[in-house]
C-alpha cells in the first residue's frame, strides 16, 4: 500500500517592502519554479497585518475617531500585499500557495504561524535597517532566527556595487 508523505511547509514572511517581495522572488526563483509541478516545499505565505492601535501608537481624546480610518488603510495594505504575492506566484507557475493574512505583531504572527503549518523553513527578507533603527524597532529578521521552532532564511538583496 502506498502512503503519500505530507510535504514540509515552507513560511515566507511579506510586507509591502521591495525586500518582502524581492525574499518571496528568491525563494520562488530557487525552491519552486525549478521543480515545476512538484516542489519540494508547501508554500504558505503570511502576512502580518497591524492593528490599527498599534500601528498609531497614540492614546487620548481623538485617538479613537482615527483609528477605524487607519484600520481602512491597513486593510488595502493587506489586500495589495496578498494581491502581489498571487501575481508573483502565478508568473512563477506556482498555483498552490496558500496566503495569509494575520493581525498582529510580525514576529508572533510568524513564529505562529510556522507552529501552526508544522513548517521545516520560515523564510524573511531583510530590510537592511542600520543598527540605531534595528534597536529602536526590532528586527523581525533577528526575533525570529532566535524564536521560530525551524530553520530561518534571511533572504537579503544584493547591495549594487557602484
Amino acid at each position: 500500500m502506498a502512503t503519500t508523505t505530507e510535504k514540509q511547509a515552507m513560511v515566507v514572511g511579506i510586507d509591502d517592502s521591495e525586500h518582502s517581495t524581492y525574499a518571496l522572488q528568491w525563494i520562488l526563483d530557487h525552491f519552486f519554479a525549478p521543480f515545476a509541478s512538484n516542489p519540494p516545499f508547501k508554500l504558505v505565505i503570511v502576512h502580518a497585518k497591524p492593528t490599527a492601535s498599534s500601528a498609531v501608537g497614540l492614546a487620548g481624546p481623538g485617538a479613537a475617531d482615527v483609528l477605524p480610518y487607519v484600520d481602512a488603510d491597513l486593510r488595502k495594505i493587506a489586500a495589495r500585499v496578498v494581491e502581489k504575492a498571487k501575481e508573483l506566484c502565478l508568473s512563477k507557475s506556482v498555483h498552490d500557495a496558500v496566503v495569509e493574512v494575520v493581525e498582529g505583531d510580525a514576529r508572533n504572527v510568524l513564529s505562529d504561524a510556522v507552529e501552526k503549518h508544522h513548517a521545516s523553513v520560515l523564510a524573511v527578507g531583510s530590510h537592511g535597517y542600520g543598527a540605531i533603527k534595528r534597536a529602536v524597532l526590532g528586527s523581525v529578521s533577528d526575533y525570529c532566527s532566535h524564536h521560530a521552532h525551524c530553520s530561518v532564511m534571511i533572504v537579503k538583496k544584493p547591495k549594487i556595487k557602484h
